[in-house]
């Protein structure tokens, strides 16, 4: 799922394109994507394009007469975009990967999810307050001050990744950068909030601004003028996050993961859990007292 740093990706790259543009045009292919009645989606045709934020990890793009767009790209949503030229005649067939399209007066963009779960979402709204009560209320890491950062994440009794990931609580955090994050952090995705010293709060509310601000600024240098044609949860630079049995980049010792339903967490243990390994739900399980606790364990296992 597109996460802070390919937000601002996202908007970066969007800015220039249409904002002051006019959106000639909405054709919505997926019926699963419009989630809302009213306004309808129609008047947005004819209007200006006056700006665009961040709402946690939505795109929110301002118009004319006080309306604007949410789009949430959930985990497969992207978007394709196409300079000035030949529009597609509104009987054409899109391909299946497409939600919708937008016309706009300097090209066209597409919103497309290679899933065959449609979970990306829009929604047309009017004025500030409806718009509102599209905020989880997350707190911005990069805006707010330290006591506020350790206040919120002591709100509840929970594990740091759960407390991370969890968008009423922080603004814009998932799975692919909580890794890093506490990678950056040196602190074990399993820790509980309650248990942190406060020196270790102003160290995770360090590394949580490191890692979302270098980021974004790599995202957006890398890219440069082009628009993204490759947004990802998984990077080539990431320290820990998609590397399972990979080389940490500060000690050398393989990277290892817990899964859990479709998604794995990724920590190493001698940087961040004091070498412990942390206990995999489902091989745990399966192994019982025979589960390997420590790096050396796991090898003794693997050598058997």
């Amino acid at each position: 799922m597109p996460e802070l740093p390919d937000v601002e990706l996202y908007l970066h790259a969007l800015g220039p394109r249409i904002t002051g543009q006019t959106l000639e045009r909405v054709r919505i292919v997926s019926p699963f994507l419009l989630r809302s009645v009213t306004p309808a989606i129609g008047s947005l045709e004819g209007r200006r394009v006056l700006g665009l934020r961040r709402l946690g990890k939505r795109i929110v793009w301002a118009l004319d007469e006080d309306l604007f767009v949410v789009i949430h790209l959930m985990i497969a949503g992207r978007f394709r975009w196409a300079g000035p030229g030949p529009r597609t005649a509104q009987g054409g067939q899109a391909p299946k990967t497409t939600l919708a399209t937008f016309d706009f007066t300097s090209g066209t963009l597409t919103l497309t999810e290679a899933s065959a779960k449609k979970r990306a979402s829009l929604y047309v709204v009017h004025g500030e307050a409806a718009l509102a009560e599209h905020d989880p209320g997350g707190l911005d890491v990069l805006t707010a001050t330290g006591n506020a950062f350790g206040a919120r994440l002591r709100l509840e009794n929970r594990t740091l990744k759960r407390a991370l990931t969890d968008p009423r609580l922080f603004s814009g955090i998932g799975n692919a950068y909580s890794d890093e994050i506490l990678h950056e952090a040196r602190l074990s995705p399993t820790q509980l909030t309650s248990n942190l010293t406060d020196l270790q709060v102003d160290r995770l509310f360090e590394g949580t601004r490191i890692v979302l601000r270098n980021w974004t600024a790599r995202l957006i240098e890398e890219t440069g003028d082009r628009f993204p044609e490759k947004v990802t949860a998984f990077r080539a630079g990431m320290a820990v996050h998609g590397k399972f049995g990979q080389g940490c980049p500060r000690c050398g010792a393989p990277v290892q993961r817990i899964q859990y339903a479709a998604n794995e967490c990724n920590y190493c243990a001698p940087c961040q859990t004091g070498g412990r390994l942390l206990a995999d739900r489902g091989l745990s399980r399966l192994l019982g007292a025979d589960w390997p606790r420590t790096l050396e364990e796991l090898e003794d296992l693997k050598r058997r």
